[in-house]
């Protein structure tokens, strides 16, 4: 409370020594104390009277909610509680069972799926009209010589 050292006690005893005199300073110190004393329980009464006070207001019972509530260790293991009972109840999904899709998602699949349609068909058509090229490209090169007069003459 008071942050006085043993220099400044001395030097408060030499005035006191001083002012009241070597005859009176035992009894100044006797009062001084008993005053000393008087404070000191005056403060511890009215410290015990608060705590009742409290006590009958139920503010110990909201402290001690309190500091449960708000207790670390306590809130780690209610969230390890709570993730325990969430797996336990978990199942996992089936094999080639599709995950379940929301609006947004289901609506996205639809119109990527129709691309890959569309790209599908458009590469089969492609794939139709090279395999057409390519067969006409692939005539015998004998029939075309069969008809040539040089064919003729080879002959002869």
């Amino acid at each position: 409370m008071f942050s006085i050292g043993w220099t400044e006690l001395m030097v408060i005893g030499i005035v006191a020594l001083i002012v009241v005199g070597p005859k009176d300073l035992p009894n100044l110190f006797r009062s001084l104390g008993k005053v000393t004393g008087k404070a000191r329980r005056m403060a511890r009464d009215f410290q015990r009277a608060m705590e009742e006070a409290a006590d009958d207001a139920g503010v110990k019972d909201v402290a001690k909610d309190l500091n449960k509530m708000t207790n670390p260790k306590k809130m780690g293991l209610d969230a390890l509680n709570d993730a325990a009972e969430r797996f336990d109840k978990w199942e996992p999904p089936k094999p080639g069972a599709a995950p379940p899709r929301g609006p947004a998602t289901q609506k996205l699949a639809e119109e990527r799926a129709e691309q890959a349609r569309k790209i599908h068909e458009e590469t089969a058509k492609r794939a139709a009209e090279k395999r057409a090229a390519e067969a006409e490209a692939d005539v015998p090169p004998a029939a075309e010589n069969d008809a040539s007069p040089e064919a003729e003459t080879d002959k002869a």
